[in-house]
Order: structure tokens, then C-alpha cells, then sequence
């Protein structure tokens, strides 16, 4: 019995030292990172320049979504927009002079979603951060003072007078007046045969940051990124210490702090560990299903919100809305959301759902533009597709126009990543590429390459870089393709890390506690 025990504790202690000592290095970036990205708007303000990352994330030929669209005002006056902002250039797309005075400093606040001229020759810009008019007088953007949860702004389309702007959770509508503009918030009404549900993968992301419990529940989880901060660095110190320090131990008294601080590092760990041990399994496991491949398992799975949760809201669409686009031929809007594209008038705001679907990514929409005879383009990370409401076949637009034969849902990642989609004075039309950047669409003319002067002000936010670091992206260069496997492997190292330093900690506690109570009879 007793060998058995001492075999078990030394298995324990297998799964925990060494496995624990690769992952710590790994944890150490996850849990920084994490605390940057529970807090994007904070940490806002705070940019990289590309030249200092490897060069998968420097811009060539305007990828890594630099551009998301174009507004052509008129042929010498076209506004470029995406993560670089908003630029102003002229019918070659060669001189550029930025468009971005009024918003506040760092990229992510640059970050446009859309750039929409009204008849009366208004400009409006959807960022991630807000909706804003532009002041002619004063040369800069001005940002409406609007009541929204979720600041993320994606769309803005006109009816006659009328403005329209959508951010993830309401429609805005006011009549055109530039920076007087009063905007109505609008809550669309349910769809038929709609579900009070929500995603897995929107549940198990806002348990993962904490934010399905608002700001008290993302503090939770920042108190969990710095204790695993904590376990990785105490972990190292005592793999690494507790030899040398016994060699010295007898040898000098100057050794007396290190060794004092290997205690109470060994003393610490074991109690963070033990008392957390719950929380960050869940930590580790809810964040292996947020990337491919898990992340496929779980993408069109339902369920219903969470009990007094930050999910659970009276809102149908909360959360849901990801695109507009207004169809004057038939008076209607095109409403892509994270349940598929719907259609609704300017009247009753009741979605109704097309009966045929285009294929859209599960990351989300990243161009709606109308085509001919009542088709659009539809573009997302699964690729460009031409999709008429009315006709079954769905068209590969970015591969010769083939009939597309997948998934309606769309794959997650297709040939092409698409994220935007523009066309020059002369309407030449481009795709761009997150890899590849601007391509050419059934012609030959390259797009004009990005000047020098814009790559070196386009910079990166933290946040961004947190992320690429957070998903393994930022090690692609180094893995290839297997740089996929690093979040779901880690998460699994690291549970069976946690869970043996528990069960090792517990049996030694219990083992205390019996020879303190056979000393007291």
C-alpha cells in the first residue's frame, strides 16, 4: 500500500515538473497578453511599429487587412480605409495623405469598418470604437456621444435623408446634418421562430476573458493571468534553485536570501496552485476551443445564455449584427448577422432570413457589396463568393467564377481569406487577401504599392500583438502550419500541469496533517 502511494506521488510529480517546466515559458506570454486583451480599450493608445515584429506582420502589397474598402467621392478624391484608418488619394491611388485628424492616438482607434458619404455630401465613419461625422471646417472627425454598450461600429447606409448606422447590437437612425445629426436607437425585433440562444463559441470566449460577468468577472480573470504568472516564474525559480541551493547551504551565509526566497517561492506556489486549481482548468480549457481545430467542433453549436450573465439580454440581436447593405431596387435592407443574412424593411426593423445562404466565415462578414441584377459579393475568411437571393447557385467569384459546391455555412479558412474588397475610379475591381494583400479581379492592373511613408506611421496596436501571440500566430514563421496546434496543446499540457500539482499537493498536505495528529496523541 504504502509502495503504491510513493509510485502514485512520483507519477504526480512526473506530469508536474517537467511538462510544467515547458509550459511555464508558453503561460508567461498567455498571461500578459490576456490582461492586454481583457482591456483593449485601456491599452488603445499603445502601438508597435512593424519593422521591430517579424516580417509576416510587416504590410506588403496592403495585407494583413490593411484596407477593408474605398469611397470614391470623385476621381481625384478617394477615401482608403481598414486598420491603416482612412487615407485620402487621388484616381492613381498613388499620393496618399492621411485622413485620421480627430481620432484619438493609437491604430486601434483607427480601426474603420466602413466610410459612408450621405446625398448632402456628409461624411461618416464606423470604427471599432464609435460612430463620427466629419467637421469640413475644422479638417477632422468628431464622435457622436451615443449611448451603446458595445462600441463597435460596422456599417452606415443612407435612404434618401436618412442615415443608418449599425453597430453590433442596435440600428441608429437620424436625418443627415453632418455633426448635428440626432440618431434614434433601434432594437430590431425578433426574427420568426426565434430561440433565446447564443453561440458556444460566444459563451465559452466570454467565460474564457471573464466578460460574461462584466467587469468584475474580466478582473477575476486578470487576478487569474497574474497568478499565472506567478506559478510559471515561482515554478522555474524552484526547478532550477533547489539543487544549488542545498550544495551552498552549509558553505556560506550570503546564500541565506536565495534560499529563503526558494521557500517561500515553493511555500506560495503550493498555496496559489491548490486554492486555484478550479478556476484554471476552466481558464485553460474554455481558451483550447477559441482556435482551430477545436474551434470547428463547436462553431454552429447553440445554447441558451447564461442565468444573469453579461449574454443574457433582452436584445434578440445582441451581439449578432455584422453587416448592412441597403438594396434600392427593392427597398429593403441586407442585414448579414451571426445567424445568416436576413432582409428587412426601413419600417417595421423585423428581420426576415433569405432562404438561400451565402457561405461566410464563422469569424464574420468582411464585405457586402451589391453586384449586378441582384446579386452581391460576398467576402470572408471562407473567400469571395456571388450570391443572388433568389437563385441556388453560389458562384466562386475569386476562382474564375466555378459554382461552389461546400458548406452554405462556409469553411472557416478558405483558399482566400478575404478581408475587403474595393474598386479604383475606373472601376477596376480588387479583393484583398489577409496574407496576400490587394489581387487583381478579372484583370491584370496591380494596385499601386502602399508608400513608404504610410507603412511607417501604420503601425500595430498591443492589442493586435497580444493576440497574435495569444492564438500562436506570432510563432508561424517557426512551426508552419502546426502553429494551429500550439493553443489546444498548451491548454492540454497545462491542465494536466495543474491538475498533478494539485493532486501531488494534496496527497503531501494530508500526509502532514496525519504525522501532526499521531505527534499530538
Amino acid at each position: 500500500m504504502v509502495k503504491s502511494q510513493r509510485t502514485l506521488a512520483k507519477t504526480y510529480k512526473k506530469f508536474h515538473k517537467w511538462p510544467g517546466l515547458i509550459i511555464a515559458f508558453l503561460l508567461l506570454y498567455y498571461g500578459i497578453t490576456g490582461i492586454f486583451m481583457n482591456h483593449r480599450e485601456f491599452f488603445s493608445g499603445w502601438d508597435l511599429a512593424r519593422t521591430a515584429l517579424p516580417e509576416n506582420f510587416h504590410y506588403i502589397n496592403w495585407n494583413n487587412s490593411a484596407l477593408k474598402g474605398n469611397l470614391i467621392r470623385n476621381k481625384d478624391s478617394i477615401l482608403v480605409y481598414g486598420n491603416i484608418g482612412i487615407w485620402l488619394t487621388d484616381s492613381a491611388c498613388t499620393n496618399y495623405t492621411s485622413f485620421n485628424s480627430g481620432f484619438p492616438k493609437g491604430m486601434d482607434n483607427r480601426k474603420i469598418f466602413d466610410v459612408h458619404q450621405s446625398k448632402d455630401g456628409n461624411l461618416y465613419a464606423a470604427t471599432h470604437f464609435g460612430l463620427y461625422a466629419y467637421n469640413f471646417n475644422q479638417g477632422s472627425w468628431n464622435k457622436f456621444p451615443l449611448d451603446v454598450d458595445i462600441k463597435r461600429f460596422v456599417a452606415i447606409e443612407s435612404v434618401g435623408d436618412t442615415i443608418f448606422a449599425l453597430n453590433r447590437s442596435f440600428m441608429f437612425k437620424g436625418i443627415s446634418r453632418g455633426l448635428k445629426t440626432n440618431f434614434n436607437k433601434i432594437e430590431l425585433k425578433e426574427p420568426v421562430g426565434y430561440k433565446k440562444e447564443v453561440s458556444l463559441f460566444e459563451t465559452i470566449w466570454q467565460i474564457h476573458s471573464g466578460e460574461i460577468f462584466g467587469l468584475p468577472g474580466k478582473l477575476f480573470v486578470d487576478i487569474l493571468g497574474v497568478i499565472t504568472l506567478f506559478l510559471s516564474l515561482t515554478g522555474i525559480v524552484y526547478f532550477f534553485f533547489p539543487g544549488w541551493a542545498k550544495k551552498r547551504r552549509t558553505k556560506s551565509k550570503k546564500y541565506a536570501l536565495i534560499i529563503g526566497i526558494n521557500k517561500w517561492s515553493l511555500k506560495w506556489h503550493n498555496y496559489m496552485g491548490a486554492w486555484t486549481f478550479m478556476a484554471l482548468i476552466v481558464l485553460f480549457f474554455t481558451g483550447m476551443f477559441l482556435r482551430p481545430p477545436l474551434l470547428i467542433a463547436i462553431a454552429k453549436s447553440k445554447v441558451a445564455p447564461l442565468k444573469f450573465s453579461h449574454l443574457d439580454q433582452a436584445n434578440p440581436w445582441y451581439d449578432k449584427l455584422r453587416d448592412l447593405l441597403y438594396d434600392a431596387d427593392n427597398n429593403r435592407f441586407l442585414l448579414s448577422t451571426s445567424e445568416g443574412m436576413y432582409y428587412l424593411s426601413a419600417n417595421n426593423f423585423k428581420p426576415m432570413p433569405f432562404k438561400i445562404q451565402p457561405p461566410v466565415s464563422v469569424m464574420g462578414i468582411n464585405a457586402l457589396k451589391p453586384f449586378h441584377n441582384g446579386a452581391y459579393l460576398i467576402g470572408s475568411f471562407s473567400g469571395l463568393f456571388l450570391w443572388h437571393p433568389l437563385h441556388p447557385e453560389i458562384y466562386n467569384y475569386a476562382q474564375q467564377g466555378k459554382i461552389y459546391e461546400g458548406n452554405t455555412a462556409g469553411r472557416p479558412i478558405g483558399d482566400f481569406k478575404i478581408t475587403g474588397y474595393l474598386t479604383d475610379a475606373n472601376g477596376h475591381q480588387y479583393m484583398v487577401d489577409y496574407d496576400k494583400g490587394i489581387i487583381p479581379l478579372y484583370h491584370n492592373r496591380p494596385f499601386p504599392k502602399m508608400p513608404d511613408h504610410m507603412l511607417s506611421e501604420s503601425k500595430m496596436s498591443l492589442w493586435n500583438l497580444s493576440l497574435e501571440i495569444h492564438t500562436g500566430r506570432f510563432f508561424q514563421q517557426q512551426t508552419g502550419i502546426f502553429y494551429i496546434f500550439i493553443v489546444p496543446v498548451s491548454a492540454l499540457v497545462g491542465i494536466t500541469v495543474v491538475l498533478s500539482g494539485y493532486l501531488l499537493w494534496r496527497k503531501r498536505h494530508r500526509k502532514k496533517k496525519k504525522h501532526e495528529k499521531v505527534r499530538t496523541l
